[in-house]
């Protein structure tokens, strides 16, 4: 209703709205085209799944985006003490592995961004974000000796909203998957609404229960009911118990910096989904789409470069680019370039910006076309 009153008053007006329930959803192409023309329908269930699913796939993965319709990914992992990249200057990584590396653009070390440079080494525990292409994906995962892994059976411990939506993509996916939900009411409304997906009625800190459903054995398990605290022990839980890999649902930002240190690295925010849902519209300049990463430190965005922006037609080492920003890849037609120095972006470019949350005013204003555009 705000957004149809707004629509009226001024039509230009751009309008973001979120609409949580699940029976609008097949009426958001509606709301986009016809009155009351909302830009932006977000819901922040359907981005927690959609984070959820990227980042399932990805072993140590805390976050996977993507940009380019899927043409590059950007990727943050943990790396493993094991890892042989553990002490190796930048510089030197092309050399020990033989091969070229994909653009690492940040690195988090003890909740600290570090934008690292030829001489920084990686060390054990680093949380490391870097830029692939995605034909190259595969080979950019070995380089920090991690596999790619096929999901087959995964455990939903929460049977709300997100959990049923998250179901019912795995049983698209053909994977094999059990809810466990308190409520036994909920738990016939989910049988009556999925067709494969077990439905067992229990508390999911239930150790009995856990050990019977052989959680061990489990791909992933994931917390979802409604109560934060509950997730954040069951997922403790579950990992004593022996499940490889959990990813627990978080609502409070005050809790994120935590979870790390507690040993839970996958965590999913539906808040901070809905966030980057509304980031691109803030953002000055053609901003087509932008994440927040690690608690709102920095934001990686894609952004069309305009012709009389302060990015074209020059080499991007004579860019004024601010201290905490990088330049991690050009689009160009269908071309996917991750860039050097020498690279010049040119008009219409697709450009894919790191940056810290200090230097985002600065990039936003390098990115700005000049009056004289108009």
């Amino acid at each position: 209703m705000a957004c149809l009153v707004a629509n009226i008053i001024s039509p230009t007006t751009k309008k973001l709205a979120r609409i949580r329930g699940a029976d609008y959803d097949k009426y958001h192409d509606t709301f986009r085209e016809h009155t009351p023309h909302i830009d932006t329908l977000i819901n922040p269930e359907i981005e927690v799944v959609k984070t959820i699913d990227r980042i399932m796939n990805v072993p140590g993965a805390v976050d996977v985006d993507e940009f380019a319709e899927g043409r590059v990914k950007f990727v943050g992992i943990h790396l493993d003490k094991s890892a042989r990249l553990v002490g190796v200057r930048l510089s030197e990584i092309s050399n020990k592995i033989g091969k070229k590396i994909p653009l690492i653009a940040a690195v988090i070390r003890d909740e600290e961004l570090i934008i690292p440079r030829g001489n920084d080494r990686l060390l054990a525990g680093d949380l490391v974000y870097f830029i692939s292409e995605k034909d190259n994906y595969l080979n950019s995962l070995a380089i920090f000796d991690k596999q790619m892994e096929p999901i087959r059976s995964v455990l939903i411990i929460g049977g709300g909203n997100i959990g049923f939506r998250l179901a019912n993509l795995l049983e698209e996916k053909a994977v094999h998957t059990k809810i466990i939900e308190k409520d036994p009411d909920r738990c016939a409304q989910l049988a009556e609404r999925l067709n494969k997906t077990v439905i067992l009625h229990g508390d999911g800190s239930d150790q009995e229960l856990l050990r019977e459903e052989n959680i061990q054995d489990m791909d992933v398990v994931i917390t979802l009911t409604n109560d934060e605290e509950t997730n954040i022990l069951t997922s403790l839980l579950v990992k004593r118990l022996g499940a490889v890999k959990t990813i627990t649902k978080i609502s409070k930002f005050s809790y994120l910096p935590l979870m790390s240190m507690i040993g839970l690295e996958q965590v999913v925010s539906p808040r901070l989904s809905a966030v980057n849902s509304i980031l691109q519209h803030i953002r000055r300049g053609k901003v087509l789409s932008a994440k927040a990463i690690k608690n709102e430190l920095a934001e990686i965005m894609e952004a069309v470069a305009l012709e009389t922006a302060d990015v074209v037609g020059k080499p991007i080492k004579k860019i004024a680019i601010p201290k905490g920003a990088l330049i991690t890849g050009i689009i160009r037609n269908d071309t996917v370039i991750i860039p050097s120095g020498e690279s010049v972006i040119e008009p219409n470019d697709r450009i894919i910006i790191f940056a810290t949350r200090q230097a985002i005013p600065k990039i936003e204003k390098i990115l700005a076309v000049k009056l004289e555009y108009f």
